[in-house]
């Protein structure tokens, strides 16, 4: 989808909601001699010494937990080739757009709205989503690594979902085409953590440039949204102005009070009922999360 110092407690899932954990205070008694005072004290040192000791999970162990429940198989027969973290999208291998799928052989019901996220990653965040609304949208994630896209399939395969599909794609390159082809309607994108590529020299090939922005304002549906989030400040900056200066486009807090911002207009929390992978490794390491949230304005 550089790490920061820091944690962040593990979030539970209920059904559709994510529930934080609760915390219960210390008690005290004002009758306590100082013997006893002191023996608690040393109790307490004692607690706080073991749990010092207790080995604290990874971040890929909290995206295993969260995930959990989709109980995917790693056993998969990819062969041997890494999995890179970062390509150049600007690369020749990249040009070509992707074939538009025969959505009624992808989707059992491509009439169905549709939500996009550019940058879907190992895929389980959509497939967590997928898995909980059956029947009543269908998702499409994109993706410029290829052997994360074949295992993604192969994970669809195993929990035989058929409202969600995978797709080799250089987004800015091939989304126009696939939503422009598809049946329904185009209900919701998600641009989730983008590779920043820090160096002023790489800007160009962040995925949010203004054609991408123009093709998904022009073919999103009324009232439709657009979810973005980085955790890197200046990426997020950028995504923010981009979508600020379209005219079609409102931010939730102007329309959907329910959503809590910050002063700035971040949100307070995401709005998906799940994080994605790289947010947890962030938030793991201490990292804020900027989050917005656009509507399109109806007609």
């Amino acid at each position: 989808m550089g790490f920061w110092c820091g944690w962040r407690m593990l979030q539970i899932h209920s059904h559709n909601k994510l529930m934080l954990p609760l915390f219960r205070p210390l008690s005290s008694s004002s009758s306590s001699s100082s013997s006893s005072s002191s023996s608690s004290q040393a109790v307490v040192t004692v607690q706080d010494q073991q749990q010092l000791q207790k080995p604290q999970l990874r971040s890929s162990q909290l995206v295993a937990l969260e995930y959990a429940d989709l109980n995917l198989s790693y056993n998969l027969d990819l062969g041997h080739v890494r999995i890179r973290q970062h390509v150049n999208p600007l690369s020749s291998s990249f040009s070509a757009p992707a074939q538009v799928p025969d959505w009624n052989q992808v989707f059992a019901d491509p009439a169905l709205p549709l939500m996009v996220d550019i940058g879907c990653g190992s895929g389980r965040f959509l497939m967590w989503l997928a898995k909980r609304t059956p029947k009543v949208r269908n998702y499409l994630g994109l993706e410029i690594r290829q052997r994360m896209v074949k295992r993604a399939e192969e994970w669809v395969k195993d929990l035989a979902l058929d409202n969600i599909h995978f797709l080799f794609a250089n987004a800015p390159i091939s989304f126009k085409q696939l939503v422009e082809s598809y049946p329904g309607p185009l209900q919701l994108v998600s641009i989730l953590c983008p590779d920043p590529h820090f160096k002023q020299k790489h800007r160009k090939r962040r995925v949010l440039q203004k054609p991408l922005v123009g093709a998904i304002v022009d073919n999103l549906t009324p009232g439709g949204q657009v979810f973005v989030q980085s955790d890197v400040l200046e990426v997020a900056l950028d995504m923010k102005n981009q979508f600020d200066e379209v005219d079609e486009l409102r931010h939730i807090d102007g329309s959907n009070a329910a959503i809590l911002c910050d002063s700035e207009g971040w949100l307070l929390s995401n709005p998906m009922g799940i994080r994605t992978e790289r947010e947890i490794h962030a938030e793991y390491e201490g990292a804020k999360i900027y989050r917005r949230l656009y509507e399109k304005k109806p007609m």
